[in-house]
């Protein structure tokens, strides 16, 4: 890391523009803060999904990588044309994912966020992943973007979605099974 942040507070900011890695400056509505933003709040909740889970938990060597990584790709973010993701990443995500789907059933049903604290933590760092990545997919029409950083974000959406069923059946516990009030008329079709 080339400059240390000595002082916070600096009021470059106030005029509504910040500085990105490069030393370039940007508005603070620019598609590529809302990406870094939505990156910078999913590796917020998968800090709270951390705090929620034992100090000793299985799951926080894997959430630790997941932290690291997304602030590397906020490191990305904000330096244009750098790139610090790499494959082995979006194999490690992929493997992860593999490894926990097989420990659950089939999916036969839509489930509901939630079942336990644990499992809702998952299931809102899932929703803002999808967001992140909508945010670079809406980056990418104006900008370059790296497809390994958007396909890493798909990844990690769908690995957190396992997680939170994981986490949902732990201690006897059970997923939130959708159930509509609304009967399908099946005359009607």
């Amino acid at each position: 890391m080339g400059n240390r942040l000595s002082k916070i507070v600096t009021k470059t900011g106030d005029g509504g523009e910040t500085g990105l890695g490069d030393g370039s400056r940007v508005s603070k509505s620019s598609e590529r803060i809302h990406a870094i933003g939505d990156v910078d709040e999913l590796n917020s909740w998968m800090g709270l999904l951390r705090a929620e889970l034992s100090a000793d938990d299985d799951l926080q060597p894997l959430l630790h990588q997941i932290q690291h990584d997304l602030f590397d790709l906020g490191g990305e973010l904000s330096v244009p044309g750098f790139y610090a993701l790499s494959e082995e990443l979006l194999q490690d995500i992929e493997d992860n994912l593999e490894a926990l789907n097989d420990s659950l059933p089939a999916l036969k049903d839509f489930i509901l966020p939630g079942g336990n604290r644990c499992a809702a933590c998952a299931h809102m760092a899932r929703t803002v992943c999808r967001r992140a990545e909508r945010s670079l997919v809406e980056m990418a029409r104006t900008e370059t973007v790296s497809s390994l950083a958007l396909r890493y974000l798909n990844r990690l959406s769908d690995l957190l979605f396992i997680l939170a069923r994981v986490l949902a059946r732990r201690d006897n516990g059970q997923e939130v099974i959708w159930q509509s009030r609304h009967k399908r008329n099946d005359n009607n079709s």
